[in-house]
């Protein structure tokens, strides 16, 4: 009788047979490798200042590493619930009454997962229908785009509008971003299902108040449109204002998802954690697909940012100070006065109202030696070339990659890096 072994081994005899390969069709053949690791890499090359990669210098606080440390040793190291450990949901709803005013149940209206990023792939892949349209305002955080359609949704870039930095720069000289409101308003049809906002904003360092969200209410209120939330640099809001969460919101609320990110607030980006909060129906079908995506998340970190944040009340709201002082000094030191609104030097740069991320404008034409300067990439690589620091383009944050005359620079650093780029940025203009 002939085994399946033999028969096997008959079958690959064939050449035809055994020279087959399998077709690997590529679901993003549009998607190369990103700009942060293209920037990287380059600035390992020429041994230049990252100050591209958007993480911190810095470690996280040494008693949270001891508490994860503990909770390792203390058994914590097998699958935890699902949705995550209830004193972690209990001490994110204490957090969220505190500091913003949110009522949120911890048992379901919360979700701990391995990293904000994560956790918006997650929301796209539970809530998004296949020809779901879904817009995003670009310039945006390059995951969305890919993640969205993945899921099946349709990408609607909504862009702001940089084209007066290129051709009338004095008229790029306002400390805030004009959201294209008009834009929006007209991408708008029955097809949209869902609006991705980033606030604070990745790249450009805006923030939404509450009466962007009225007016982003008043958009959508007879439409069935909901609202995902991207509020991973909520505790980094500078001069003196708060942040302002769609969950704030009474008339978004049941219609929004919130995306926080624990490795931004506690300088471990690496760890991967951060948190979901919706209301109950929509938590519901995120965690349908959650199960089958990770099903959870790090135990013994979980345990440990539980325990650091119950001994640390006053970390988040310490930490906007924290990190103004950041960008503070690297607008003093770029401008070479005490003023961080200075439009003197060669380095104009765009008002960050939060985030740790600030965007620097450059205009070709009144700086001849950059010859011809053709995109923000161009830009990007003249500077690291010329200066030996690396930026981040703008362009590469937006469709088709059309010039802003902007790069962005990760503040998130010790005082001598940031003191260090500056003068680098300095001498070369």
């Amino acid at each position: 009788m002939e085994t399946n072994a033999f028969r096997c081994n008959k079958f690959c005899e064939i050449p035809e047979i055994r020279n087959m390969r399998i077709a690997l069709p590529n679901k993003l053949p549009q998607v190369g490798h990103s700009i942060f690791t293209v920037m990287s890499q380059k600035a390992s090359e020429l041994s230049a200042l990252n100050m591209g990669q958007g993480f911190p210098e810095f470690s996280p606080p040494e008693e949270l590493m001891k508490a994860v440390h503990s909770s390792m040793e203390a058994g914590f190291n097998q699958y935890p619930p699902m949705p995550g450990y209830m004193d972690l949901r209990e001490i994110i709803a204490q957090r969220e009454q505190q500091i913003h005013g949110n009522s949120l149940n911890p048992e379901s209206e919360i979700t701990v997962v391995p990293g904000a990023t994560a956790g918006i792939f997650t929301v796209f892949q539970a809530l998004i229908q296949a020809g779901d349209e879904v817009i995003i305002i670009e310039p945006a955080y390059d995951s969305y785009r890919p993640a969205i359609e993945l899921a099946g949704g349709k990408v609607v870039g909504v862009s702001i509008n940089f084209q007066s930095n290129i051709e009338n720069p004095e008229l790029f000289e306002s400390s805030e971003v004009v959201f294209p409101w008009q834009k929006l308003k007209e991408s708008i049809n029955e097809k949209t299902r869902w609006i991705v906002i980033n606030t604070p904003h990745n790249p450009l360092g805006f923030t939404f108040k509450e009466t962007d969200w009225t007016q982003l209410w008043e958009i959508i209120q007879n439409y069935s449109i909901g609202i995902i939330s991207d509020e991973v640099y909520e505790h980094m809001v500078f001069d003196g204002k708060k942040h302002v969460s769609v969950l704030n919101m009474p008339e978004l609320r049941e219609r929004s998802v919130k995306i926080s990110s624990f490795g931004k607030t506690f300088h471990c980006t690496g760890w991967k954690m951060g948190y979901i909060a919706a209301n109950a129906e929509i938590t519901q079908s995120i965690r349908m697909v959650f199960q089958y995506l990770a099903f959870a998340t790090n135990s013994a970190m979980q345990k440990g940012i539980t325990q650091f944040m119950q001994l640390n009340p006053n970390w988040e709201t310490e930490l906007n100070l924290f990190y103004q002082k950041k960008r503070d000094l690297f607008l003093r030191e770029l401008h070479g006065c005490d003023s961080i609104n200075s439009t003197k030097p060669s380095w104009k740069t765009l008002n960050c109202e939060g985030s740790y991320f600030q965007v620097l404008k450059y205009n070709t034409q009144d700086i001849p030696k950059l010859g011809e300067i053709k995109s923000d990439l161009d830009m990007a690589m003249w500077l690291i070339r010329s200066a030996g620091i690396a930026t981040i383009p703008i362009d590469s944050f937006i469709q088709g990659q059309p010039q802003t005359g902007c790069l962005r620079i990760c503040f998130a650093k010790n005082e001598d890096t940031i003191i260090k780029a500056a003068k680098l940025l300095n001498q070369v203009l």
